[in-house]
């Protein structure tokens, strides 16, 4: 089964829900976990679950380099480029990196067979182990601004490199459990990360301005056809939109939590709160529990 953990907005408590609940779910009998941090511009899953890295690998995508003795300066690989990576004058092809996909529609394209792809490093993805559970997460190089190619490096290596195919593990009774922590927001690496899900966990907060993202990241995965839930962080905070909200769309709250000084305590320790508090720990497995349910029904 496959649960990502998203939010419309950064700093609602994602990769607190993620953590945590990927330890309770990691301590029930005969659960696999694979924890995939895909939040590569800002990962930090390993501060609370310090896993002992074993490999890492770099990321790169293919950027065109031209061969000026076969180029006519045609301009189609300008054409094709729908991200204008590309510019062709009258005696040279101009490339910009930094705006470069790596889609490789201009070699495909190119009528003379004009433009070679050499990697450019954007990235890393680590593996390694957390006590029993696999871990993995990318790292984008500052200065890069495309994350997708290093969440789907992680993705493959965890469904190839641990055998777990996307139709054949998303039954409820698998051992194995994929936990994905995407990034924030609505865009294309959120996309990237939740898309193939069994079921995401949207974490929010009780303000104006988590539920105008709330709302955004539903209509994502309402294009997306993946079923969801909320978890409602701080929750003694702010107003009541977001409860209303989700009343009124019939929008399950899967948990609730307040905004607890023993939660932020630990947190600035990287100390997951179930590792200090039992009563923590029991509702997160309620909320693992929440989620199986309804996937039941």
């Amino acid at each position: 089964m496959i649960i990502s953990v998203a939010s419309g907005k950064g700093g609602t408590g994602k990769t607190t829900i993620a953590v945590n609940l990927a330890l309770v779910i990691a301590g029930e009998k005969d659960k696999n976990v694979h924890f995939l941090d895909c939040d590569v511009e800002e990962p930090n899953a390993h501060l609370f679950l310090k896993p002992n890295i074993t490999n890492r690998e770099l990321v790169t995508i293919p950027i065109p380099e031209i061969d000026d003795s076969k180029c006519t300066y045609c301009g189609k690989c300008a054409q094709v480029c729908a991200f204008n990576a590309l510019a062709v004058t009258k005696n040279k092809v101009l490339v910009f990196p930094e705006l470069c996909h790596g889609c490789g529609a201009c070699s495909l394209l190119c009528p003379e067979k004009a433009i070679n792809e050499v990697g450019k490093e954007i990235g890393v993805v680590e593996e390694g182990k957390a006590d029993s559970i696999k871990f993995l997460d990318g790292r984008l190089n500052i200065g890069e601004t495309i994350a997708p190619p290093i969440i789907k490096r992680i993705k493959k290596k965890a469904l190839t490199e641990y055998n777990l195919e996307v139709k054949e593990s998303s039954g409820l009774n698998s051992q194995h459990i994929v936990l994905i922590d995407a990034p924030p927001g609505t865009s294309c690496p959120v996309i990237e990360a939740v898309k193939d899900s069994d079921y995401t966990i949207l974490v929010t907060e009780p303000t104006p301005f988590g539920f105008h993202d709330l709302v955004l990241a539903v209509e994502v995965l309402e294009k997306l056809q993946i079923p969801y839930g909320v978890v409602l962080n701080k929750c003694d905070i702010g107003d009541r939109q977001v409860e209303e909200y989700c009343q009124k769309n019939s929008i399950p709250i899967l948990l609730s939590t307040p905004l607890d000084r023993e939660i932020a305590v630990a947190y600035s320790k990287g100390i997951p709160i179930v590792n200090m508090n039992q009563a923590y720990r029991e509702k997160f497995l309620k909320l693992f529990q929440n989620v199986l349910k309804i996937m039941q029904n």
